[in-house]
């Protein structure tokens, strides 16, 4: 299970890390609702390099990006649920709608994003290349989604009573 840890803890845990020559990589994202999507995107992630961290948006950031209503879970069910993936080594929570800062501060190996990005539209690019990071666009093609899953929930149940 993929421990939960501050920022400024994890990023003291990987500077030991590094010095055993150990890949960091960094994913991130929302994780209202977890589906297959979300496990393929990380377990991907994971095949690049030894190490998995994975960003958790905060409940203020979800709202910001999502809006009200959202998130369905809160950050700390997100953060438990992510890091019970075995592909997951450590969890962190962040609460600016970019994870730039955590990019800046942790400097990983590879930035992962799934594949309803490409290259050119990852939106920490910039942050990562300066942070000597490489991207790679994980998981499989963006046929799942919280949004798509809340959807189908709410029509199957409003059938049904």
């Amino acid at each position: 299970m993929g421990e939960i840890l501050s920022l400024e803890i994890l990023s003291e845990r990987l500077r030991k890390d590094r010095q055993q020559k150990s890949t960091v990589v960094l994913a991130n994202g929302c994780f209202d609702l977890i589906h297959v999507g979300h496990l393929r995107y990380l377990e991907e992630a994971k095949q690049i390099g030894d190490i998995l961290v994975v960003g958790v948006n905060s409940d203020r950031s979800v709202r910001e990006i999502k809006g009200m209503g959202r998130p369905v879970l809160s950050e700390a069910e997100r953060a438990i649920l992510v890091g019970s993936f075995a592909c997951v080594d450590f969890v962190f929570v962040f609460d600016e709608p970019s994870v730039e800062r955590a990019i800046r501060k942790l400097r990983p190996d590879w930035h992962c994003k799934g594949t309803d990005y490409t290259q050119d539209t990852v939106p920490e690019a910039a942050a990562s290349r300066s942070a000597g990071a490489r991207i790679a666009i994980t998981g499989d093609p963006k046929s799942h989604s919280s949004k798509d899953l809340i959807t189908r929930v709410l029509a199957t149940f409003r059938a049904t009573i």
